[in-house]
């Protein structure tokens, strides 16, 4: 089967989905998903590059050159009504994260820069959770690392639930190129997650010209990249959406664009 150029299908091992820059052919966004048994550890470098670990499910301690962030995570399921446990590191630490129950974690991440920048643990309880949309554009938002807080240097962090038979990023909107207190560019990662876990959801991502336009089907696990256009997400009857977000770019601001020809629906 012929898949969307912008798909990455999950693997069924210890890696999820890899999203390099390199791969992606972008510059700044990275996103990798990992599954850890309980007692499995998995040593990282964050480099050059900025670092915000998300724990979706399960529990981790997290041990950062020689200091112990323990028992993070109390999520079974990214479909709880509760925040996520996440941890913002900053380049050139080394880290090891351990599951203590069987775990699924997002390791986001985006060029640092020159600023001394400290690891922070993002308390579940002060992330901002919304509502957004009406009727069947209602969807439930967290936000995990947020333009608003200043930690981070390019990185943006957030989590959507989509209920079944909603819509989502609709109005189709879009944040690819710079213009003054209209748009920012941002380069951006979908994790789909649905439940039951069977299921199926849709997205588009497409420009005003066209020369980008893809029509995906999306399963459980699945990674869709948005380098550029409009991004809209469909949550079909039976299933619910969930999807984490990680965005980067040059400017650290997320201003986008509606569709104008799908505006009125902000309106109606």
């Amino acid at each position: 089967m012929a898949y969307s150029p912008l798909l990455i299908k999950a693997a069924a091992g210890r890696t999820i989905v890899d999203v390099t820059p390199e791969r992606a052919g972008w510059t700044y966004t990275g996103f990798r998903a990992i599954r850890l048994a309980a007692g499995e550890a998995e040593p990282l470098d964050t480099g050059h590059r900025e670092l915000c670990v998300v724990v979706l499910r399960g529990q981790i301690d997290l041990r950062i050159e020689g200091r112990m962030y323990s028992a993070l995570g109390t999520r079974d399921s990214v479909f709880e009504d509760q925040a996520p446990a996440a941890v913002y590191v900053p380049a050139g630490r080394h880290l090891e994260l351990r599951a203590t129950r069987d775990a699924e974690i997002a390791l986001c991440s985006a060029p640092s820069d020159t600023r001394e920048r400290l690891v922070r643990v993002l308390d579940p309880a002060a992330m901002k959770r919304s509502t957004r949309g009406k009727g069947s554009n209602q969807r439930h938002i967290c936000d995990i690392l947020p333009h608003t807080d200043p930690t981070a240097a390019h990185l943006l962090v957030v989590e959507v639930v989509t209920p079944a038979g909603h819509s989502s990023s609709y109005p189709p909107h879009k944040h690819d190129q710079h213009i003054e207190g209209q748009e920012t560019q941002l380069e951006e990662t979908y994790y789909h997650r649905l439940d039951p876990a069977q299921g199926f959801a849709f997205q588009r991502v497409y420009t005003d010209d066209r020369s980008l336009d893809e029509a995906i089907v999306i399963e459980n696990h699945d990674t869709v990249m948005v380098p550029r256009g409009y991004h809209p997400v469909v949550a079909p009857h039976g299933y619910d959406l969930y999807y984490l977000n990680v965005m980067a770019g040059p400017q650290r601001n997320w201003v986008f664009k509606n569709d104008p020809r799908h505006e009125w629906l902000l309106k109606a």
